[in-house]
């Protein structure tokens, strides 16, 4: 029987990380998940240990990690949400995530799942790509055993926020979905739901080496 394993989330608030987490709670692959949040979190969910972190502090942030087999970065933020400050979401989008996988493969950590965005590319002109992108990159050069990049266009599912853009952007994507065909798939709509299905398969499989997965292929794996 294979031994269930360990998992750390961060980003777990959001409408990605929400649904990974439910889905976590009742795989029974995984005996304990940790959710580490930058604001209090109160959740009934069993399997969960939740953990208040400060992400800029490097000591604290690796107490937190401990040694899970994988960990599932969802963690992102809005120019809204920092006010326009493009050092702020750096601290966020790249930090965050960089500094935890450099964390967590010191630890012996084997898998890396991590929520990018479409058009990711470190060479873009534009600020978002380009972060994600570079971000790409920075995990992929860690050297986890398995990393799971996945590129999802726009989301569905309800969040906890209201983002007028975002809602926008469905109503239009959605309309146009079924004309996006051949290499125009990959910006097809997807739910949230079945992003984080993806990632838990792609760390139960643990395929070698960093691979990334767009639209057909988390539909693929969310089965």
């Amino acid at each position: 029987m294979t031994q269930a394993k360990t998992a750390v989330v961060i980003g777990a608030t959001g409408l990605i990380g929400t649904q990974l987490t439910n889905l976590l709670v009742e795989d029974d692959a995984f005996s304990e998940i940790k959710l580490l949040v930058r604001k209090p979190y109160v959740t009934a969910l069993r399997k969960l240990k939740i953990i208040q972190v400060d992400f800029s502090n490097p000591a604290e942030l690796e107490k937190s990690i401990g040694s899970p087999d994988v960990l599932f970065c969802c963690i992102g933020t809005t120019q809204k949400k920092v006010k326009g400050d493009k050092q702020a979401y750096r601290k966020v989008d790249y930090d965050i995530p960089v500094h935890a996988a450099a964390i967590a493969k010191r630890k012996g950590c084997a898998a890396f799942m991590l929520v990018s965005a479409i058009g990711a590319d470190a060479s873009s002109l534009n600020f978002y790509l380009q972060l994600k992108g570079q971000v790409e990159d920075a995990i992929a050069a860690t050297g986890f055993e398995t990393a799971g990049i996945f590129r999802p266009s726009i989301l569905l599912g309800n969040r906890k926020e209201f983002r007028l853009g975002e809602l926008m952007g469905k109503a239009v994507i959605q309309f146009l979905s079924p004309l996006l065909a051949g290499s125009l798939r990959k910006y097809k709509p997807i739910s949230g739901t079945d992003v984080a299905r993806a990632m838990i398969a792609a760390a139960k499989q643990a395929q070698a080496g960093t691979t990334v997965y767009a639209y057909d292929e988390m539909k693929k794996l969310a089965g």
